[in-house]
């Protein structure tokens, strides 16, 4: 007898349900009405991309890229693996003549492995002639390993974020002959294997936008705060704080690495595992630390705002005036400089209270470079990521949820005679753009008014014998109760006017 299992959401994923997910409805319907209204389109990207994207734009020493990928291996659709010893010949036949084809990669270490395959199933092949069986064991081990050795496709992962997904798609469509700026945004799913915490997730959303030209204008940058601030407010996240720093370009930012890594050697004994491996790795990420003991030694360290060169130092002025002019409000931190490996001079970070220590709800920065490090033209670019689990969380936990749409009106019929009427105004009702609900069967009257409670529906429309015959309908309102009588064409006026009054 097969024992019953319940199965449960994997760990650091979840499943957002009613409420919740009208409240992220609106969450991501607001962003985009907001987004639009400064002329940035939709992107829709794939979940999978090739590992290498990230490891190149990302930075192959980051956490993200040498920690927290889901990685898994492609494979070509119908190939399986040898079933026995017998079956070896069928499967090296098969992996030669996909090599040769292509269809899996044909480089240098797929075919030696592929050498040491055919050797030690020869090897092996006369060892179990000979019946030494004895020496099976260590032939058997090299075998599994060369099978296991074999690369039979790209390495692909689940994106850990997009922006280089929008890079990627930037190059590969030609976009860079689009006129003017190409302004994009997308949302979706990210995944990342870190440890779950509030507001943390292995499956998480974002909602980022990028512009991509060949302009790197201060006033650009200044605009996507702008439009990243209007948003937030638009959502009633009011209890934030927007960052903003400059960590210089390929000109400066070299020479205060190398500085800065001078620097973190002389404390290394004061600073804990992570710190000390990305002082030569990515000493910038050092900068990150919230480690408390850290802290004092950071607080000394070299500050890139004194290091930069004079475009940089000019950019970042102008940065300044430009957000000064769109009154938006922020804070310089020296210390904010993202962690991954293609941002260049601007770069900001949005907190929220309510999340603790792990409180930021947005980050992004200026990217020149990246699309050229990624095959493309030489390309300016700039974009953010907001979290939406973080800013969600911090709007509900600040008490202040919007009004929020749902059941508008619950049909409470009764008698078969009303049946009819009771299909024919939901349809249109529905068709006027109102939430409907209609009982499936016939229920006693105390009962449905009871049920329309419980599902939170504004009014109850009663459709009986009395409304039948005199073709009309009563509507109650649920909130306190009062009713009216209504004709069909004045119950749809009546209605839509408070659906507009609603929004």
């Amino acid at each position: 007898m097969t024992e019953k299992r319940q199965f449960k959401a994997i760990k650091g994923t979840r499943d957002i349900l009613p409420p919740d997910s009208t409240l992220w409805n609106w969450f991501e319907h607001t962003a985009r009405d907001v987004f639009e209204s400064y002329n940035f389109r939709d992107i829709r990207l794939p979940v999978i991309e090739e590992a290498q994207l990230f490891a190149r734009s990302v930075g192959i020493d980051t956490d993200i890229v040498s920690k927290e990928m889901f990685t898994f291996q492609d494979r070509p659709f119908g190939l399986e693996g040898p079933k026995n010893f017998n079956d070896l010949d069928r499967y090296i036949k098969e992996i030669e003549e996909l090599l040769s084809s292509g269809q899996i990669p044909n480089d240098e270490d797929n075919r030696t492995t592929l050498g040491l395959l055919k050797e030690t199933t020869a090897d092996l092949d006369l060892v179990l002639k000979d019946k030494k069986i004895s020496s099976l064991s260590g032939e058997f081990f090299q075998l599994f390993y060369h099978i296991d050795s074999l690369r039979l496709g790209d390495e692909l992962v689940l994106r850990p974020e997009a922006t280089a997904s929008v890079a990627r798609a930037y190059i590969e469509n030609g976009m860079q002959t689009l006129p003017g700026n190409t302004k994009l945004y997308y949302m979706g799913p990210m995944f990342r294997r870190e440890r779950p915490q509030k507001g943390r997730y292995r499956q998480f959303y974002q909602i980022g936008a990028e512009v991509l030209g060949q302009s790197d204008a201060p006033a650009i940058d200044a605009e996507v705060l702008e439009m990243l601030v209007v948003f937030f407010k638009r959502v009633g996240l009011t209890r934030t704080t927007l960052y903003i720093n400059s960590i210089g370009c390929k000109e400066c930012r070299p020479q205060y690495v190398e500085l800065l890594r001078e620097k973190l050697r002389e404390v290394k004994d004061q600073l804990g595992p992570d710190s000390q491996r990305r002082i030569e790795t990515n000493p910038l990420r050092v900068l990150d630390s919230k480690l408390p003991q850290e802290q004092p030694i950071i607080a000394k360290l070299p500050r890139i705002s004194d290091h930069l060169c004079a475009e940089c130092r000019e950019h970042f002025t102008k940065l300044k005036e430009e957000l000064g002019l769109r009154g938006i409000v922020y804070e310089e931190n020296w210390r904010l400089v993202r962690g991954l490996d293609y941002y260049t001079r601007t770069t900001f970070e949005v907190t929220a209270e309510g999340l603790g220590s792990q409180n930021a709800v947005c980050g992004g920065g200026r990217y020149d470079g990246l699309v050229e490090l990624l095959g493309g033209p030489p390309t300016k670019g700039i974009g953010f990521a907001i979290g939406s689990d973080r800013a969600i969380l911090s709007i509900q936990e600040g008490g202040k949820l919007p009004h929020l749409p749902g059941l508008a009106v619950f049909v409470a019929w009764m008698g078969q005679a009303a049946y009819p009427t009771a299909v024919n105004i939901t349809r249109k009702l529905r068709t006027a753009g109102l939430a409907v609900e209609v009982p499936p069967e016939e229920m006693k009257f105390k009962k449905s008014l009871g049920l329309a409670d419980k599902l939170g529906a504004s009014y109850a429309l009663i459709i009986g014998e009395d409304e039948v015959a005199s073709n009309t309908f009563t509507l109650k309102r649920l909130a306190d109760s009062e009713q009216k009588k209504l004709s069909e064409l004045e119950l749809l006026e009546y209605l839509e006017s408070e659906r507009r009054g609603s929004r």
